[in-house]
């Protein structure tokens, strides 16, 4: 991990702050494989339950810092291939992660700081901050999965909407079309991407864990595929800790005690 990228810790709440606050957060080489590292370490901590991605200052994330692209020694295709290397495995850990990950979207989230915030599991949007595909308008393609999870979110034609104008889309837009779970007030979106996590944590995080990897699979495997694989997690839920307690409360008419 790089000062590019701090950590901050609370109760079993791990804060990622992207930390380059005079490029609004865009991403070199150095800062991107920092954060892919930070969240496979995070993944793998037993003592915490969620993930918060934020920006420091004014912005979530621009994306990729295009003035490393030009200063990388080859061409810009080369640099690109290089930087999306590690941006990729960084989106990966994000989906791939079996706790929640809230991007508390506190100012412009554009280019690889968009797709980042989709990958996310929930979003939570200051009132004031933009959303803008960004990708298209300098003659780039989308990449950090945003094509797999915007026509996910959106639909096919209004992803296609997105892509082709790149309109930027303020908060009362991308609540209404579902890009993201919630609209807070200025300087709210750290506190309640917390809370969220907290009232996650009261359910099952096993339960969770699942139904995300399940989820996230899905829309590529064919019916009987997808319906085994329910039926393997679902085993391995029941033989959880959380799954044995969710079924004793339901017999005893009580309400389940996760996670403790």
């Amino acid at each position: 991990m790089t000062d590019t990228v701090r950590l901050e810790q609370e109760d079993g709440i791990a804060m990622v702050i992207l930390n380059r606050p005079e490029t609004y957060n865009s991403f070199d080489l150095g800062m991107i494989q920092g954060l892919a590292e930070l969240l496979v370490k995070l993944s793998l901590d037993p003592k915490l339950f969620g993930v918060v991605i934020s920006g420091q200052g004014k912005a979530f994330c621009a994306g990729g810092d295009l003035r490393w692209v030009k200063g990388y020694k080859g061409d810009h295709g080369a640099a690109f291939h290089e930087l999306a290397a590690r941006y990729h495995q960084a989106i990966l850990e994000i989906r791939r992660m079996p706790k929640p990950v809230v991007a508390a979207i506190n100012g412009l989230a554009a280019g690889g700081g968009f797709s980042m915030a989709l990958a996310c599991d929930f979003r939570v949007m200051e009132v004031s901050a933009v959303l803008r595909q960004a990708y298209t308008s300098n003659g780039l393609s989308i990449d950090g999965g945003g094509t797999f999870t915007l026509p996910r979110l959106v639909g096919m034609a209004r992803a296609l909407e997105i892509a082709a104008f790149d309109r930027p889309i303020d908060a009362d837009q991308a609540l209404a079309w579902g890009l993201v779970t919630e609209v807070v007030e200025e300087g709210q979106a750290m506190k309640r991407a917390i809370e969220m996590i907290r009232e996650l944590n009261k359910g099952s995080l096993s339960s969770f864990a699942a139904s995300k990897k399940l989820l996230t699979d899905a829309f590529e495997t064919p019916l009987e595929a997808q319906m085994e694989r329910e039926r393997d997690l679902l085993s391995w839920c029941a033989d959880q800790p959380e799954g044995r307690e969710g079924i004793a409360a339901f017999l005893e008419k009580r309400r389940p005690v996760f996670n403790r």
